[in-house]
């Protein structure tokens, strides 16, 4: 038997394996048992798991009102305004404002984006109200001379709120969403004018916790009374209003209304997750897959308790599937900085799509891929013969290019003590136009390292430049080092060599270096070889560092010095003299290493 036949056979010989049977949790002391699963859908022929989301659903921003009612501290009417502003520069046309019926101040604030006319003709502002006939009424008289307006009515229709809280059967409940519907048409029609166009909105509130027959029971009843038709639509908001099945389950419940509702062409089947398991966005994007037409949620997933769907986070799943979310998330950050203004709440570092650090990678093995990823697609769309920017996207680690969002590429990499070669290349590249071969990568890395394992923390791009030109880079009167090049002329012999007279300084004398060789870096090291350097060269890299007749070309050379391998870099507008320092520059290092 080979030793590798023996070494394989005791390994899998070995008598305590890691699989199922040897690794068991232990119970846990939470009283899990005070709590049941989450009612199933009967749907044997559910359609949604193999649909496809090819265009984006109609979106109801919701921050100035379930976003609002939230918040610490309210938002003062100038913030309301703000974010009034940013939700119609993005690009939503229908957009839920407040709750006029309950306070002055949500009343006020909708009456001044009326009079002040600060609702484009297309935008559709909306407001919430319970089924009171008095709420209603005020709510109405909110909406005077509004361009285009949805009333929203709601009313608790689970089981636990019909008991506990209305202790009301299940036709009284379903009763006071029929009054309420047509005190809501009743008030429509004798506050409002012909210069508003209206619409109406139905959310059986608790949707995730009502039975699925009395929920379609409801909602037909709503429609009986509000008779949606050709040019008349009814909006039936589902709301999963605390999120409390898996994502799959409201998947389920959607299509089956979406199947079991009548007038169905006249409906706009709406969507509300909330996030308290976690899943809001998943539940959003399934409920699209099932049926839903619209998507109701607010800008970073703002809401009580663990917050709303995330408009953003849906909007921007979307685009990276090149599907047009129809919403302007092209500076992503000022979207940022205007929500967290007025919500006065700060948007994590690690949120999708808009967090401070979700571009950006430490891990040494991703931030080679990423640099590797960059250098591929500018080779593919040079290739292609189009620039980056119209070249399909694909780089490792990055769902999307942060530049599409606004994002610059200069927090893409950012090293600390997990960082490798790959994230120092990367900024080294991006920042100064160096691309250093793998080996030259290789030894500066150690060097970052070092310095990371030292200090601790995260190295910034501008000392990793400090640090590669301290490395590499010295002055010409730096205080170390053997050798500082002035000038160098290149001549060429009868018998075709090279020969090469350098002005330097050696160890602080100003000295001629003449020698002789097969080509200008040769010739070098023969004169260095005559003030008893021992120097050889064993790789050479060069490149321009920008286009254009004035361009830098930056030379890499790795060099033997007494015994020594290491490399040396130069910049200079001749490519020459790039080599001699570059050759100067390893020979330097090795005296002051």
């Amino acid at each position: 038997m080979t030793q590798p036949e023996s070494v394989a056979r005791a390994f899998v010989e070995r008598p305590t394996p890691i699989t199922a049977a040897t690794v068991r949790q232990q119970p846990s002391p939470m009283p899990y048992h005070r709590y049941s699963q989450f009612e199933t859908v009967d749907l044997p022929d559910r359609r949604w798991p193999s649909q496809v989301i090819t265009q984006a659903p109609r979106w109801l921003s919701t921050d100035l009102r379930d976003g609002n009612q939230a918040l610490i501290d309210p938002m003062s009417p100038a913030r309301k305004r703000k974010m009034f502003d940013l939700l119609v520069a993005m690009g939503y046309k229908e957009i839920e404002v407040g709750f006029p019926s309950s306070g002055q101040t949500d009343f006020d604030f909708v009456r001044s984006l009326v009079e002040e006319g600060a609702i484009p003709e297309d935008v559709t502002i909306s407001v919430l109200t319970q089924a009171r006939e008095e709420l209603i009424e005020r709510t109405m008289e909110s909406l005077v001379g509004a361009p285009r307006a949805t009333v929203h009515l709601y009313n608790a229709t689970a089981p636990m709120f019909r008991r506990v809280v209305f202790r009301a059967s299940r036709e009284e409940v379903k009763q006071i969403a029929v009054d309420g519907t047509r005190l809501v048409m009743e008030y429509a029609e004798k506050i409002l004018g012909d210069e508003t166009v209206f619409g109406y909105e139905y959310s059986p509130e608790i949707f995730i916790d009502t039975e699925l027959d009395y929920a379609l029971e409801v909602c037909e009843g709503v429609m009986d009374v509000w008779q949606p038709g050709e040019g008349r639509e009814i909006i039936l908001n589902l709301p999963t209003t605390v999120e409390r099945s898996t994502p799959n389950i409201y998947a389920d419940r959607i299509e089956w209304m979406s199947r079991n509702l009548s007038r169905r062409e006249y409906i706009c089947l709406s969507s509300h997750p909330h996030n308290d398991r976690g899943t809001g966005v998943a539940s959003a994007e399934l409920a699209i897959m099932a049926g839903a037409d619209r998507v109701e949620g607010c800008l970073f997933g703002q809401g009580e308790r663990t917050g709303n769907l995330d408009l953003v986070n849906v909007g921007l799943n979307l685009f990276s599937q090149g599907v047009d979310p129809q919403i302007d998330f092209s500076d992503i950050d000022e979207i940022r900085r205007t929500a967290e203004y007025c919500n006065q709440m700060p948007v994590p570092e690690r949120h999708p799509y808009a967090g401070d650090l979700v571009y950006t990678s430490f891990s040494g093995s991703h931030q080679d891929a990423i640099k590797k990823g960059f250098d591929a697609l500018e080779a593919d769309a040079a290739a292609a013969g189009h620039s980056v920017h119209q070249h399909p996207w694909g780089v490792p680690y990055l769902p999307i290019d942060p530049k599409d969002v606004g994002r610059s590429y200069e927090a893409v990499i950012r090293v600390n003590s997990q960082s490798g070669k790959g994230g120092v290349a990367y900024v080294l590249k991006n920042d100064h136009k160096l691309d250093l071969p793998r080996r030259m990568q290789i030894e500066f890395s150690k060097i970052i390292q070092a310095k990371t394992d030292a200090e601790g923390g995260e190295v910034t791009p501008a000392q990793i430049w400090a640090v590669f030109q301290d490395e590499y880079l010295p002055v010409p009167d730096a205080p170390w080092g053997r050798i500082s090049l002035r000038s160098a002329q290149k001549l060429s012999t009868d018998d075709g060599r090279d020969a090469l007279t350098a002005e330097a300084v050696v160890d602080g004398v100003e000295t001629t270096l003449t020698g002789s060789g097969n080509g200008p870096v040769s010739a070098f090291v023969d004169a260095l070889a005559g003030i008893g350097v021992d120097v050889r060269v064993l790789d050479y890299a060069e490149h321009a560092q920008s286009e254009g007749g004035d361009a830098q070309a930056a030379a890499y050379v790795e060099c033997a010095v007494d015994g020594r391998v290491l490399w040396g870099v130069g910049m200079d507008a001749n490519t020459v003299r790039a080599s001699l320092k570059a050759i100067v520059s390893a020979v330097n290092r090795a005296h002051h290493r």
